[in-house]
C-alpha cells in the first residue's frame, strides 16, 4: 500500500505543502494512489526524497537538484561520491567559519571594556583594539593571552588610566635617560627596564625575563612599535630593547 503523503511528511520533516509542490513540479511525484486517489510513496520514492532533501540543504535550486536526479548517466554510487565530496567541502568551511567565529569571540573577550569616549580619553588616538584580531591569531592559544584577557576583562577606566600612566612615566624617564648620554647596559637603564617588566608582569600576565627579552625584539622588530616608542624619543625603541636584555642578562647572573 506505501505511504500517505502525512507519513513521508512525517519521516522526512517536511510539511505536505512542500511534497504536494514537488509533486506539482515532477520533482518527487509518488509512484501510486490509493483507491480515493490519494498519493502513495513506495521505498524508490523516499530514497529519491532523501536526495533531494539532501541537496537542497546544500543550497542547490530545485530545478538543478532535479536535473542531477535525473541524468541518465549518473548512477546511485555517483551520487553518493558526489555527496561525500559535497559534505567533506561543507565540512571544511563550517570548520573554518566556526574558527573565524571563534577568534572574533576571543577577539571581543580580550577588546578593551570601555566606551568610545572613554577610550579616546585613556588612549587618545590610539585604538586599544586596533590589532585585536592580529593579537588573537599570533598569540590567541598562549597562556599569556589568555591570562591577559582574563584580567583585563574586568579593568575599569581608571585602571587602564593607571596603567598608561605607568607606561608612559616609565617611558619619560627612559627618554631622560637617553639625553644625559647613559647607555642602555647602565645600572639605571637597567632599572628602569626591570620597572617596564614588572609593569607587564602586574598588569596583564606572568612576563619572565626570557618573555622580557623576546617583548622587546618586537619593539625593534615591529614598525608599528618602533614608531611609538621612537615618537617619545628617537632611537627609544632599540635603546629600550637593550636595556632590556641587559637587564634579562644581570638577572641571570
Amino acid at each position: 500500500m506505501g505511504y500517505s503523503v502525512g507519513q513521508v511528511a512525517g519521516f522526512a520533516k517536511v510539511t505536505v505543502r512542500t511534497l504536494h509542490h514537488y509533486d506539482e513540479i515532477g520533482l518527487l511525484s509518488p509512484s501510486g494512489r490509493s483507491s480515493a486517489g490519494h498519493r502513495r510513496y513506495d521505498d524508490g520514492d523516499l530514497d529519491r526524497l532523501q536526495q533531494i532533501l539532501f541537496y537542497r540543504e546544500l543550497g542547490f535550486p530545485l530545478d538543478e537538484v532535479a536535473a542531477l536526479l535525473d541524468d541518465p548517466d549518473t548512477d546511485p554510487q555517483e551520487h553518493l561520491r558526489r555527496q561525500h565530496a559535497l559534505l567533506t567541502d561543507r565540512i571544511d568551511r563550517l570548520k573554518e567559519m566556526a574558527a573565524a567565529v571563534e577568534r572574533a569571540m576571543e577577539a571581543r573577550r580580550m577588546s578593551v571594556n570601555l566606551t568610545p569616549e572613554e577610550k579616546f580619553e585613556v588612549f587618545g588616538d590610539h585604538d586599544p583594539d586596533q590589532y585585536a584580531d592580529e593579537v588573537q591569531e599570533r598569540w590567541g592559544d598562549t597562556d599569556a593571552y589568555k591570562e591577559s584577557a582574563r584580567r583585563t576583562a574586568s579593568y575599569t577606566k581608571e585602571d587602564w588610566k593607571r596603567l598608561m600612566d605607568l607606561h608612559n612615566d616609565i617611558c619619560r624617564r627612559f627618554a631622560e635617560l637617553m639625553a644625559t648620554g647613559a647607555t642602555a647596559g647602565s645600572e639605571a637603564a637597567m632599572d628602569l627596564a626591570e620597572e617596564h617588566r614588572q609593569w607587564i608582569d602586574g598588569s596583564y600576565y606572568a612576563c619572565s625575563h626570557e618573555m622580557h627579552t623576546c617583548i622587546g625584539e618586537t619593539y625593534v622588530s615591529d614598525e608599528r612599535f618602533t614608531a611609538t616608542y621612537d615618537a617619545v624619543r628617537p632611537g627609544l625603541a632599540v635603546f629600550l630593547r637593550d636595556a632590556i636584555v641587559a637587564n634579562a642578562a644581570r638577572a641571570n647572573g
